[in-house]
């Protein structure tokens, strides 16, 4: 390749990172008011705590049900024209929930529906993601477009969306529908800016679609080290399913928290996220990778114990916040680790694989969460997770060894 051709790339790589974080930013900063929202909707309708963990469970189930299939569409079909997709499918969901709180129309079953199809929504939009950025962006460019991508969505997702969430909910919810429709439309225009050919394959594949979806989970599963963290992620993000799930009614209802203060208590999570991707790099120097994904096992472990132990909010929120650092700590890693050891061609499918086992633990995390709680309360239910969260150690001990992790530094 000549100088002219390297610069016409390295051009073509800067502007797609540049569209790629600021559409992660913008989706997930709408993904975080949902997530306040659509709960704190449904506590005016119930105060169930099964009713109101399944909010939780529906934005999250489809992982559980689609990502496999999912995995083989983005192995397939354009990405930018599944992020199109999914998108559009956003817009309207969420006008049509604000028309049915505008006309008194909401009840659960409605926002059960529209948490579903946003949930199917973000299942090929993150995994779209993650397929596109070796199409978009040259390889030597590559490390530096990840990091951003993973810092919006923290920074985004779990900082930035839940405080603007409690905000927007203080202005009137359907005001806050409205918001989050709007900001998944200029994603859709975001996404003309990108240039590039964003089809996997020219060639249509020659084996079914259950063949090629067996083959994302048969690499997941032969991979020891991919297949042990795989497990343990599962544990773990059922502990954030179910505190996800129950702190709305324990925010409400135990600790007296109006919707902005719940907004700002998740923002916790995130503003901890925030200071694990700035200091992964530093951590991981100072402690090894190892020990910085073990953070993560601790880090989940003090964020669903505080609720079971306290009711002082500022244990409560330092929790949170340990919680999110150790979750981006494990992500950066993971991510590291995954791409060093997947062909590219397997990428979309290994991505839906590995996704399932994350974000489809956190609806069973969710469910399990409210049916112990209806007998046990939160505390006790948060409590069992906490004690999950700490029996990750010897797994975690097993698998991520020095040397596993050295012969995943050498593999690419």
């Amino acid at each position: 390749m000549t100088i002219a051709e390297t610069s016409t790339e390295d051009r073509s790589s800067r502007r797609n990172t540049r569209v790629l974080v600021a559409f992660t930013a913008v989706t997930n900063i709408a993904d975080g008011v949902l997530k306040v929202a659509l709960p704190l909707l449904a506590t005016r309708l119930t105060d169930s705590p099964g009713l109101i963990a399944a909010v939780a469970m529906t934005l999250s189930l489809p992982w559980l049900l689609t990502a496999l299939h999912v995995g083989v569409l983005v192995d397939r079909f354009d990405r930018r024209r599944l992020l199109w997709i999914a998108d559009l499918t956003r817009v309207a969901v969420m006008g049509a929930l604000a028309a049915a709180l505008a006309a008194g129309q909401l009840s659960l079953p409605v926002i059960y529906a529209g948490g579903a199809l946003m949930g199917l929504a973000e299942v090929v939009a993150m995994t779209s993601v993650a397929a596109i950025v070796p199409s978009a962006v040259a390889p030597r460019l590559r490390e530096r477009a990840n990091a951003w991508v993973a810092g919006a969505e923290t920074a985004c997702g779990e900082f930035a969306g839940p405080f603007v969430g409690g905000l927007l909910v203080t202005l009137g919810a359907t005001f806050a529908l409205g918001a989050t429709a709007a900001a998944y439309a200029v994603g859709v225009l975001l996404l003309l800016l990108l240039v590039g050919h964003f089809a996997p394959s020219a060639q249509p594949p020659t084996t079914t679609v259950h063949h090629r979806l067996v083959e994302g989970l048969r690499f997941l599963w032969r991979n020891r080290l991919l297949r042990g963290m795989a497990a343990m992620i599962s544990v773990l993000a059922a502990c954030w399913g179910a505190w996800t799930a129950l702190m709305p009614l324990v925010a409400t209802s135990l600790l007296g928290l109006d919707e902005h203060e719940y907004g700002l208590l998740l923002s916790c999570l995130g503003a901890g996220g925030i200071v694990g991707a700035f200091s992964v790099s530093w951590v991981n120097r100072l402690l090894g990778q190892r020990w910085s994904m073990f953070a993560d096992l601790l880090g989940t472990a003090a964020m669903v114990a505080a609720p079971a132990l306290t009711d002082d909010l500022a244990v409560i929120g330092a929790a949170a916040f340990l919680g999110g650092m150790g979750g981006t700590l494990w992500t950066v890693n993971a991510r590291t680790i995954a791409q060093r050891l997947v062909p590219p061609q397997m990428l979309g499918r290994y991505s839906a694989a590995a996704r399932l086992f994350t974000w489809g633990a956190v609806p069973l995390g969710a469910g399990l969460a409210g049916v112990v709680a209806e007998f046990a309360g939160a505390r006790g239910t948060f409590g069992l997770f906490a004690v999950a969260a700490l029996a990750m150690a010897v797994p975690f001990l097993r698998v991520l060894t020095p040397s596993a992790l050295a012969e995943a530094r050498a593999a690419r």
